[in-house]
């Protein structure tokens, strides 16, 4: 695998990003519906509309997008609220951990107009979901809660594990993605 980097996610993403969500249908339908191009390009608008306060990124590796780190921004309240997914056959290389704290440090330590400022972010998982926790943990998020029974899947209610970084947090020993935005 060629040195992975993490760049904004573009709409040329689109056959990528519906790769993704079709190779994990059932755990990736709680990161929107993609089920198609047309799909994948409008969950690529949304997540990259900037004006809303959204900020999405390509992580990439082999050329190609293989996963995304966004963040939907509530700019009044300079919070946002961070999300990650990769591919299947890329999990378990650490890409998400690494990708996870260079977006999280950039949106905690930028200051220029449209980009980053935000002094909080905030991300949940399912409890049956450790990876997910130790990508947050990785990325300087610190476990702040948990909302009981807050997810219905599959008929089954789920815990749901609160987490938080703070502008003010020390920045995590993990060794970030080289980031080109």
């Amino acid at each position: 695998m060629n040195s992975p980097f993490l760049r904004r996610l573009r709409v040329d993403d689109a056959t990528a990003v519906l790769a993704g969500f079709q190779a994990d249908s059932t755990d990736m339908s709680r990161q929107g519906e993609v089920t198609d191009l047309d799909s994948a390009r409008q969950y690529i608008t949304f997540v990259t509309d900037t004006a809303e306060g959204n900020h999405g990124f390509a992580v990439v590796a082999d050329d190609d997008c293989v996963g995304v780190i966004g963040i939907n921004g509530a700019t009044q309240h300079r919070l946002g609220w961070f999300f990650y997914w990769i591919h299947p056959e890329f999990r378990g290389l650490r890409l998400g951990s690494a990708a996870a704290s260079a977006a999280a440090n950039w949106a905690l330590t930028s200051r220029e107009a449209g980009d980053g400022g935000f002094e909080r972010l905030e991300l949940g998982h399912r409890v049956n979901n450790p990876a997910s926790g130790a990508i947050a943990r990785s990325a300087g998020f610190i476990h702040e809660g948990t909302e009981r029974r807050k997810f219905l899947i599959d008929g089954e209610r789920i815990d749901v594990l609160t987490y938080g970084r703070l502008s003010t947090d020390p920045v995590p020993a993990s060794t970030p993605l080289r980031m080109e935005v």
